[in-house]
């Protein structure tokens, strides 16, 4: 009994169509393929940075680093004249820029604080606020050996006061808060700007410069 050899039938898809690769079906492949590839590329970032923690604002850091960097200083100085941190560290912030100033960078001046002697100042101008309004000035301001030295000048200058009179920054000295101290610090004529004890006070409780305080 002879019996006829069936063919087998070739099965048809995309790709293929009677055995024959079909240029349709691989275009098609590649633009499926192109597409999974895209947005793969969209949902990988995604997937490893959505659990991860954002970076620190780099303004709020190098903040940061100056109050740390400045902070075990200041108490030294609270521990041997009684001055608080916290006002310490809100004026270097605002006399200095956060470090950022001509005068602290380069003669580590933090607190514009002035002086008379040609051999350890240097002329700069300045701000003043006279009779209601700002005018540019020019002063000479003291320059020290580090940052460190400004700070203690600093503090001595509420011990001891000034040549005219040395209980003119007492009430800075002996202080109980930040508020009563940077109020006393206008008062005795630290600076003309009338705000000043209001942008002290800001300074100390945006970053919690308070903290210092306690001894």
């Amino acid at each position: 009994m002879n019996l006829a050899k069936r063919k087998k039938r070739r099965k048809n898809n995309f790709l293929f169509k009677r055995g024959k690769l079909q240029l349709s079906g691989v275009i098609s492949l590649v633009l499926v393929l192109g597409m999974l590839i895209v947005l793969f590329a969209q949902l990988v970032p995604r997937l490893s940075f959505s659990n991860s923690t954002p970076a620190p604002n780099l303004s709020t850091v190098n903040h940061q680093k100056f109050i740390r960097t400045m902070a075990p200083y200041a108490k030294t100085m609270q521990k041997r004249y009684g001055v608080l941190p916290s006002i310490t560290i809100a004026q270097a912030i605002l006399e200095s820029d956060w470090g950022t100033s001509q005068l602290s960078k380069d003669y580590n001046n933090y607190f514009g604080i002035k002086g008379t002697v040609y051999q350890t100042t240097k002329e700069m101008k300045t701000q003043e606020f006279v009779n209601g309004k700002w005018i540019t000035v020019t002063a000479r301001f003291r320059v020290y050996n580090s940052w460190k030295d400004s700070v203690k000048d600093h503090t001595l200058l509420f011990v001891n006061g000034t040549n005219w009179n040395k209980d003119q920054y007492k009430a800075v000295r002996t202080a109980i808060n930040y508020k009563t101290a940077a109020q006393a610090l206008y008062t005795a004529g630290y600076a003309t700007d009338p705000n000043y004890p209001e942008k002290l006070i800001d300074l100390i409780q945006t970053y919690n410069l308070e903290q210092y305080d306690a001894q």
